[in-house]
């Protein structure tokens, strides 16, 4: 089995970056890795390719000789991508035996939810090459400082989600830069999290130019909750600890961890399971209020089952008339324990 990374989204939200960054990291923990650049229009990379699409079709050419646009030209690359796979797979055939793959597609967005030639082109090399392979959407960070882009920035993500039928993972790139663009309006865990849009609508109706879009915007933010599939993880590629937590999340995305592969102690603990993110660990400022709060549940629990066990005997001595006042009593301490 071959792992690797399907890396995509909007232009400018650092796909190169990542790719390069990405690289560095797994083969410090060990891994062979291997970047492959299937976007014709990038012709400045900052890492070195194992295999590039230039090799077979270049932007520059397509759109002197066919009269395209960028657009169009990105798009006739892609199906003549799709027609000549089998120089694609040609290509990969030496690298699968030990390589670890990154993929750095285009980033017109309309490739992915709107016309099927680079989903086709994953499909085959999935196929023909028994691939295991977790694509990668990355949203600039700072959309979040603006609420209509953020939704378009859900409504895109849900979409490639749906379209390309990978594992998926959502992530906020350039992180480190967020608070450059202007103060976010709620915690950032409400932008990673995404549970309740609603909230959005009030920083909405403060733009005019949003405000008559009301009604559209609400039924959008339905659309991406009803269906409750996308959230983000964050990420700062110059930062070791963030690339390392989202390689973990990649790792159990797309089976790495339950391969068996053989791997040094550095990888293996780069790649253990991740904890679960619950928000006891997230806010360690409320600890005191945490321990205080299990304190006192607790004590109401040892009051409840006193109180329980005095009922019982008090139903065994007190006439056959009374026992609808201990069940009563009963019932009262049970909601009060419940309640705390």
């Amino acid at each position: 089995m071959v792992f690797g990374q399907v890396v995509i989204g909007p232009p400018g939200s650092g796909k190169t970056t990542y790719c390069n960054g990405m690289s560095q990291f797994l083969r410090l923990i060990g891994r062979k890795v291997a970047v492959i650049n299937l976007d014709p229009a990038n012709d400045a990379l900052p890492y070195d390719c194992a295999v590039n699409i230039e090799d077979l079709i270049k932007l520059s050419d397509v759109m002197a000789e066919h009269s395209l646009g960028p657009n169009g030209g990105l798009v006739y690359c892609m199906d003549y991508l799709e027609k000549n796979v089998d120089w694609l797979e040609s290509k990969l055939a030496p690298l699968i035996k030990d390589h670890y793959l990154l993929f750095d597609f285009p980033g017109q967005v309309e490739l992915f939810f709107l016309h099927s030639n680079a989903k086709n082109v994953i499909e085959k090399l999935i196929k023909k090459l028994d691939l295991r392979l977790t694509a990668i959407h990355l949203v600039d960070a700072h959309l979040c400082s603006d609420p209509g882009k953020y939704v378009s920035a859900l409504l895109l993500s849900l979409s490639t989600m749906l379209h390309l039928a990978l594992p998926h993972i959502n992530v906020l790139s350039k992180i480190d830069l967020i608070e450059s663009y202007g103060k976010l309006a709620f915690n950032l865990d409400f932008y990673t999290d995404v549970e309740d849009l609603s909230y959005l609508q009030y920083h909405l109706d403060q733009d005019p130019r949003s405000a008559k879009y009301r009604k559209l915007t609400k039924q959008l933010c339905e659309v991406v909750e009803d269906h409750s599939l996308v959230n983000f993880s964050t990420l700062d590629i110059q930062d070791k600890e963030s690339v390392g937590n989202l390689v973990k999340l990649i790792d159990k995305s797309n089976g790495y961890i339950f391969a068996g592969i053989d791997a040094s102690a550095v990888e293996f603990s780069k790649i253990a399971v991740r904890p679960v993110d619950w928000d006891y660990y997230r806010y360690p400022f409320l600890f005191p209020y945490f321990r205080f709060t299990e304190k006192v549940l607790l004590l109401f629990c040892f009051c409840w089952l006193g109180v329980n066990m005095l009922l019982i005997r008090f139903s065994e001595l007190v006439p056959a008339s009374s026992v609808h006042i201990s069940q009563e009593w009963h019932l009262c301490a049970y909601h009060i324990v419940y309640i705390c």
